[in-house]
Parts: C-alpha cells; structure tokens; sequence
C-alpha cells in the first residue's frame, strides 16, 4: 500500500508548498507558518529515512519520451544522508534567522528570506534524489535562484556584487555540465534507445577520449560547487556579505551537491576516466587542504575565516572520494554530514557575535568569555568538531577517509596530515584571538549579553548531533558505507589487499 504513496515527492514538495504559502502571508504567522513547514519536512523526512532503510522508494515517471528523461526520484543510501542533513539544517537556520528582515539594509522581510530558504530545501531535496541526469542538472541550476536572492537581499552592503559573482561562477560550472549533458544523450542514443536515467547511462561504454572529455565537463562544475582551491574564489565574498543562515545552507547542504555528483555521477558514469584523472585530483585536493587551512589561519576576518575552513574540509572530502576504498568512500560520505552539522554551527554562533559587535575583523575582539560565556563555549565546541577533535562525529569522518587511503596512497595521505594539523592551529588561534584575554571596551559595550533562548535552540541540536554521532555513530556509518560498497560495486573498484611483512 505504502508503495503506491510518491513519498519522495511529497517531502520535497512540503517546502515548496510552504513556500507559496508565506508569499501569500503578512507578518509574524509567516514567520510562525515557515517554521512549521520545515518542522513538518523534518518529521517526513526523518520517516522517509527510516523507512528507506527497510524497503526501496523509488518513483519513475516518463518526461520527455524524445529524449529518454524521466521524473526519476530514488532514495539511495547516499541520498538518505543527504537528506536527512537538509531536512536538520532548514529549520534550525530560520530560527537563527528569525528577524533576519529586521536588520539595517535588508531588502525585504523575515518571511521572504523564510520563503527562499524553504524553496531552497525542496529543489535540494529534489537534487539529491534525482536519478536522471537532465532532472538532476534542471534542479542543480534550479536551486541558484533562491539562493542568489538570499544572498543579494539580506546581509552585508557588497551583498549584491557577492551574489553576482556566486551566480557567474555557478552559471559557469552548470553550462560546462550542460555540454557533458548533451554528450552523453548523443552516447546513448548511438548506443540504442536513448535514455538518461543515472543507471543506464552507468552502463554505457565510456572507456575513451571522449568518456574523459566528458568527465571533465563534469568534475569541473562539481569543482566550483565544491569548492577546490583555484575555482573557491566567490566563497569568501559570498560568506562575508552573506547572513549566518545563507552561509549556512549555501555551505552546509548546496555545496555538498558538489561532493554528491563527484560520486554519483563521475564515479558511477565515468569509472575508467575517474581512475585516469585521479592522480592529478588527488594533488588537487591535497592542495585545497593546505591551502583553505592556511588562508584560514591568515583572515582577519571571521566570516571569511570559516569559508576557508570549508574549502580545506572539501579537499579532505574530494580527497576521500578518489582515494577509491570502501573505507575512503564511507569517510567521505559520513564528513559530508558532519561537515554540514560543524560548519552550519560554526557560521550561526560567528552571526551571533558579528550581530553584536557589527562587524567581523577578529581584531575587534577580545575576552568575549567574560561577556558571554556560553558564545564563547558554542564557538570553541564548535570549532573542536572542525578540527575534528576525539569524540566529535568530524572524528570518525576523518578516521575512516584517512585509514582507508593510507591502503592505497600512504605517501599522499601522510602529506594530508598537514591540513589536519594546520586545522588545530586556524581554530585554536581565533578562539584565542577572541574570546581569551582582557576585555576590549568597545567588546564590552556591544558584546553585552550572552546568547538568548532562540539562539541557543539553533546550535545545541547541532553540538548535541556532533556529540552523538562521535559516540554512536554506528546507525549511519552503516548507511554510509552501504553507499561506499554500493558505488565501490558499480564501479568495479576493490579495495587493496592488505600486506603483512614477515620477520
């Protein structure tokens, strides 16, 4: 009976209904109604995720019949991950935002930003369900709108030139995908019938020059989503001008999209030429890494700050992924989660003191600790699961990525280490920066009370998550690598034997 019920659909369209709905509403009962919808699509999605672990959701439906397309949702291990982190994120971003409308310069009121915010976690939904290629890159450009507009109409006074050059960098990455799109329909309409279901197109013969150029087209619009060092560039304008909470979702769960393709689309569909080109993405990530943590530990500003936290924890990710182990792949899988939870708490905390201070130069700061002891707390747990500290879930995440391409790469995985030092430095050194210390006087005048209700009620769930899951996280990491030994599988990839050295 249950089958029959379009599941996925439903918990996608939930937020885009409350969506339409607040564009209809005036004052506080949209802020109210908004929270209630993603409330609502966290409790559906957390059901869906559950019951995808006993049964197949899967929904295919013809689109365009020409062309081989279909409405095509499927609920895979990796797209339950996926999931679940967007369903988590949503709602605890507008209560962090909740009279994000209110502050100097917004363009428009609390319930617009509440309304894109909620458009923005449908078509994510919607993205990291698709199982066809021409759905999946609608979506993946279709997700750029509301986000632009949560960026131009909210936060700093450059906001409009960041969101700018967020849309050209993405427009960019999407039209290079659109070519390797259009490639591959030609492919598979040489090969027969034409079709662009992921699965389909995973059996194709791609074991070329062309497979490789088209490869290309796709790793390179997941690169900039991602994003690797020399194609990173509009993140830190954007998170500077950006509000806490577009950071947060821009970060925490559209990025991800990035990671997400990389093994669902060019290691699934490109086996041969992911293996070809791993050499060199390997040292990309590895350059990403060191570069994002040293950037990181030279910013003299916070926001910006956490960006390049984020650019060195995608070369970890990336570097998990082409590493090819089913332990790698967990890791991977399993960091984006975590990231998500340790970076989404690490921008909502840093909003909270900018909101105060009014402004983000770490030299502004200083003795926070003293005014507002339980910031400074949230900050430095924070900043703990970014460095992935020892009973944070960001730990397990980096053990798994690290043990699994030691097999394979030790040489490479050793020079890793230094971002995962570096990352201890970047974090403890703005803790010290600003929250330790005498008491700075204009530090006391703005900084003058601590976080309130509201604002705890968006970071614990997050800090008590990270806990959790550093504890016990055994119920995903058992998702994850179901979706590691599933990809490992179609790719035809197995993990190194072990070597034992005899006496």
């Amino acid at each position: 009976m249950i089958n029959s019920i379009p599941l996925l659909s439903i918990l996608a369209l939930l937020p885009l209904a409350g969506s339409l709905v607040l564009a209809c509403m005036r004052g506080a009962a949209a802020r109210v109604t908004g929270l209630g919808f993603a409330l609502a699509t966290t409790a559906a999605g957390v059901f869906v995720f559950v019951l995808g672990r006993g049964m197949p959701l899967v929904e295919e439906v013809p689109w365009i019949r020409m062309i081989g397309a279909f409405y095509a949702l499927e609920l895979e291990p990796m797209s339950a991950i996926m999931v679940l982190l967007t369903v988590i994120l949503t709602p605890l971003v507008l209560i962090a935002e909740w009279r994000v409308g209110e502050a100097e310069g917004s363009r428009w009121p609390t319930r617009t930003f509440f309304a894109l915010a909620l458009a923005l976690e449908g078509l994510s939904l919607l993205v990291f369900m698709s199982s066809d290629l021409l759905l999946f890159y609608v979506l993946f450009e279709a997700t750029l709108i509301p986000m632009y507009f949560m960026i131009s109409g909210f936060g700093g006074p450059e906001r409009a030139a960041a969101a700018v050059k967020f849309l050209l960098f993405s427009l960019a990455g999407g039209l290079v995908m659109l070519v390797g799109v259009a490639g591959l329909y030609a492919v598979s309409t040489a090969a027969g019938e034409p079709s662009l279901l992921i699965r389909d197109l995973a059996a194709l013969d791609l074991g070329s020059d062309l497979g490789r150029w088209l490869f290309a087209a796709f790793f390179f619009a997941f690169a900039v989503k991602a994003p690797m060092a020399g194609l990173h560039t509009w993140l830190p304008d954007t998170a500077e001008q950006a509000t806490s909470g577009s950071s947060t979702m821009l970060v925490g769960i559209l990025d991800k999209i990035g990671t997400f393709g990389m093994i669902k689309i060019c290691l699934v569909i490109f086996p041969e030429a992911s293996q070809w080109a791993t050499p060199l993405i390997l040292v990309w990530a590895i350059v990403s890494m060191i570069y994002g943590a040293l950037m990181a530990l030279a910013s003299p500003d916070l926001l910006r700050f956490v960006s390049y936290t984020s650019v060195s924890h995608f070369g970890f990710m990336v570097f998990g992924i082409f590493a090819l182990t089913t332990q790698s792949l967990a890791g991977s899988v399993f960091y984006m989660l975590n990231h998500g939870f340790s970076t989404a708490a690490l921008f909502l905390v840093v909003g909270f003191l900018v909101r105060r201070r009014g402004t983000a130069a770490i030299e502004a700061y200083g003795g926070v600790q003293k005014t507002a002891p339980v910031l400074a707390g949230f900050l430095l747990m924070s900043g703990l699961s970014a460095l992935a500290l020892p009973g944070m879930s960001s730990f397990v995440s980096e053990f798994l990525v690290m043990a699994g391409s030691w097999q394979r790469y030790p040489v490479h995985t050793a020079v890793l280490t230094i971002g995962m030092v570096l990352a201890a430095s970047y974090v403890l050194t703005v803790y010290k920066r600003t929250m330790t210390g005498p008491v700075r006087d204009d530090v006391s005048r703005h900084v003058s009370s601590d976080l309130s209700l509201r604002e705890r009620l968006a970071v614990v769930p997050l800090l008590v998550l990270l806990i959790l899951f550093g504890f016990f996280p055994k119920p995903l990491l058992q998702v994850a690598d179901e979706a590691a030994r599933n990809v490992m599988q179609t790719v035809g990839a197995t993990d190194p034997a072990p070597t034992i050295q005899e006496n």
